[in-house]
């Protein structure tokens, strides 16, 4: 339903699959077909791969991922999909997340929903995300494990910050699959936050029922200062009855000073911190009192992370307390385009601040890709991309 939407709302479906297959996995396509859900045109995508008989773990997953020749944004957010499902199946299994065995959701045409999503937003250039209260179904689930009730044990896990509700529509109306996407992405739920829009769109969902849309809405705009009628450089997205998510300009800086902790200790805890969904992370060498060296840890976040992001520093660090300021961020908007250069068709990142191009530049996952492949040096691939470029 969301690969559906995304590319009803806009997403160059030749583009998003040949993004997909920057992963180097087996074989697949993806079909799109428009479907009428209950008077509402919708488009329905279907991912079809080799039979497989593989079930994977987390770690498989993330090899996958990284040996991917993806935007490093695109990995970091799927693998922060599939980080965030492990630990709420380790959590209902009652076991390490490296050994949570992934059934379903670990199948090739499930990966390839995640990153396709991933890619999706990326495309659009989306900085914020917002969703409706989520509609989860009734009745019960048959899952590898057994039957469940609706939601299933990790769609009640991930979705467990956010607004749910149940009406007489039986059946499961969001899979694993699609609450870790939204448990990763969204923070803000409830209304549709003040946008200015510029498109809708539908995905369709499979099921057929009497009177009632089994469709995805996703509503792309800009968001606007509610002080100002100026709009702001971020784009907005929204997704409805199933998904959704709006991140404020308006963020966190959580700190504090250390001076007795080990630098595995600092690494372990900048590590948690990015896993945990943090917008940015970074030590700086200081000065305490008594002439002592010390490291400031700082966290970047959004304001409904704050207790998670407190906690982390007070479980994982000698600390005694922490400081905790609002901060405003500004963000450029980006786009990801393709230039054609000695090495083939790479992915650059662009950045624009209003209709001005400021900066564009290559992924630095790519420029290694290019150096092992072809044997160079890696000043020597910059280089090069960089004449292009220029």
């Amino acid at each position: 339903m969301i690969l559906g939407a995304l590319v009803a709302l806009g997403v160059d479906r030749t583009e998003l699959i040949e993004q997909i297959r920057l992963l180097d996995v087996a074989d697949f396509e993806i079909e799109f077909t428009e479907k009428d859900k209950s008077g509402i045109a919708a488009l329905h995508a279907e991912v079809r791969v080799p039979h497989e008989h593989a079930h994977r773990h987390l770690h498989h997953i993330e090899k996958i991922i990284n040996d991917s020749r993806l935007a490093d944004s695109v990995k970091k957010r799927a693998l922060g999909i599939f980080k965030n499902l492990a630990r709420a199946e380790a959590k209902i299994h009652g076991i390490d997340v490296g050994k949570v065995h992934f059934h379903e959701v670990g199948a090739m045409d499930a990966i390839i929903d995640v990153v396709g999503a991933c890619i999706g937003f990326e495309i659009l250039g989306i900085e914020k995300f917002a969703c409706s209260r989520i509609h989860v179904g009734s009745g019960f689930a048959k899952m590898a494990h057994g039957k469940f009730p609706i939601p299933p044990p990790a769609v009640a896990e991930l979705l467990q910050n956010a607004p749910i509700y149940s009406t007489e529509i039986e059946g499961e109306l969001i899979t694993p699959t699609g609450a870790a996407i939204i448990a990763t992405v969204c923070e803000q739920f409830g209304k549709i936050p003040e946008m200015t829009v510029e498109k809708t769109a539908y995905g369709a969902g499979t099921r057929e029922y009497k009177g009632f849309p089994n469709a995805l809405r996703l509503i792309l705009g800009e968001s606007f200062n509610a002080k100002s009628p100026s709009r702001e450089a971020a784009k907005d997205f929204y997704i409805e009855d199933q998904k959704t998510k709006t991140e404020d300009r308006n963020l966190l800086l959580i700190e504090t000073n250390l001076d007795d902790v080990a630098g595995e200790i600092l690494g372990f805890v900048m590590e948690t911190a990015f896993e945990t969904g943090a917008l940015d992370c970074w030590f700086t060498p200081i000065q305490m009192k008594k002439n002592r060296p010390a490291t400031l840890v700082s966290i970047l976040c959004r304001k409904a992370d704050k207790d998670k992001f407190i906690s982390l520093l007070v479980r994982e660090t000698p600390t005694l307390g922490v400081r905790v300021r609002e901060v405003e961020r500004v963000c450029l908007k980006r786009e990801i385009s393709k230039i054609e250069t000695k090495f083939g068709t790479i992915p650059v990142k662009i950045a624009r601040f209003g209709d001005r191009i400021v900066n564009v530049k290559p992924e630095f996952e790519t420029l290694k890709e290019i150096a092992r492949r072809e044997n160079l040096p890696l000043r020597e691939v910059e280089a090069e991309i960089k004449k292009v470029i220029n």
